[in-house]
């Protein structure tokens, strides 16, 4: 049997289990929609549907003020105690409390100020047809924002109001993520189409555009996606060109993933119909990262169907891998007071509720007060990851 044969076998071999799940995920996956009647739904609308909504919310405003009436907004309520879990979508969303910003009112008068700028400036970028990203609204105004968390604030509340994710705004925030693999796509910069390959790319990848309504074109051959915690990792992988052993596309948020990344990550999903796999340290923010992809963030729940991979498979590192594998203890690090906390907290979660294979590896996590990072699987040797540990993963089905 030549090599290439012999190559080809084993890759089948491996992605078997793959295949098999990437069947099941394509009859299954369909949109997301809850059930649940005290929740605040977005859309993904078009420029001038935005824009018509922008102008009935001002002249809702106008229309109290010529009646002599209270000149107020209706914002949606942001907070923790606002968000609703949906077991039957696996998602977390909105609720339907809101607050009243007056702007007669000392207490909301600054911020009822703030929520009307913020709707001029997505009026003016509207019109034009153009983005701007988060930092530039702030300098838009930095005599009245002050600090650009107000100016942040301000863009989520008006998105949730308006009921449209916030790219709709035409307002993004500079992406950190990045990607590598079987992947090619176009992507529209001004008047120009650029082809991307991200084959042809060097270990660093292809930064992702926060710009995701320029991409268009998809083609792919890969047979999953790997999202990575952290860009060690993620250049272990590249520079393995572990994609072309077994086809795949790897995406990094390099930690805590931004809105971006998470997009770009779901408009792949949505084209491609791929099964998602993650690999994350082994912690609770390991976890809480993975959670956000799959579930969706507290802060951003009201665009939660937007962004959110329900059936994303944790493939590792899992707590009892590091027995399985076994990683040395010298390389294991001890839990801090800060990572029991964060794992308690995990496991009162409803979502982890809902998933017992999640919960039992959470618990003995804490049980045994250890933990460690993707780059521990070194000191099994420095290609270990992608000729051993991954391989051997998808080969066995060892995902939950």
């Amino acid at each position: 049997m030549s090599t290439t044969a012999t190559t080809v076998k084993k890759r089948d071999k491996v992605l078997a289990k793959v295949r098999k799940l990437r069947g099941s995920l394509t009859k299954i996956r369909k949109p997301a929609k809850t059930r649940l009647e005290n929740v605040i739904e977005v859309n993904s609308l078009p420029v001038p549907e935005v824009h018509k909504r922008v102008h009935q919310k001002i002249e809702e405003l106008l229309s109290r003020i010529i009646n002599y009436d209270d000149p107020y907004l209706l914002v949606p309520d942001r907070s923790s105690d606002n968000v609703i879990y949906d077991s039957v979508t696996d998602m977390v969303y909105l609720g339907k409390k809101f607050r009243k910003r007056s702007f007669l009112s000392i207490k909301s008068a600054r911020e009822a100020t703030i929520t009307a700028r913020v709707l001029s400036i997505i009026h003016e970028l509207l019109e034009a047809d153009i983005h701007a990203t988060k930092r530039e609204v702030f300098y838009n105004d930095v005599v009245l924002f002050k600090d650009q968390r107000e100016s942040d604030e301000a863009l989520e509340d008006v998105a949730a109001m308006l009921g449209v994710e916030r790219n709709s705004l035409h307002v993004v925030a500079a992406a950190k993520g990045a990607v590598i693999g079987r992947l090619r796509f176009r992507e529209q910069v001004g008047s120009e189409t650029h082809l991307i390959d991200c084959t042809r790319l060097g270990t660093g990848g292809w930064a992702i555009s926060p710009l995701v309504d320029r991409i268009s074109g998809i083609d792919s051959d890969a047979e999953f996606i790997l999202v990575v915690e952290k860009d060690a990792a993620f250049l272990r992988l590249a520079e393995d060109r572990f994609y072309e052993r077994y086809p795949s596309i790897i995406v990094t948020g390099k930690g805590q993933p931004d809105i971006g990344t998470r997009m770009f990550l779901k408009l792949l999903v949505r084209e491609l119909k791929l099964p998602v796999f993650a690999l994350v340290d082994s912690d609770p923010f390991g976890v809480h990262i993975m959670l956000v992809y799959a579930v969706g963030s507290k802060r951003m729940s009201y665009e939660t169907p937007f962004l959110t991979i329900p059936d994303i498979k944790w493939l590792g590192v899992r707590p009892s891998d590091l027995d399985k594998y076994g990683i040395p203890k010298t390389v294991r690090i001890p839990m801090t007071p800060k990572d029991i906390e964060r794992g308690k907290q995990l496991l009162a979660e409803e979502f982890i509720k809902k998933r017992p294979r999640y919960k039992k590896e959470i618990e003995l996590m804490l049980k045994r007060k250890e933990k460690a990072e993707i780059q521990a699987l070194a000191s099994k040797g420095f290609r270990y990851l992608t000729q051993k540990y991954l391989p051997e993963k998808l080969e066995t089905g060892d995902w939950i």
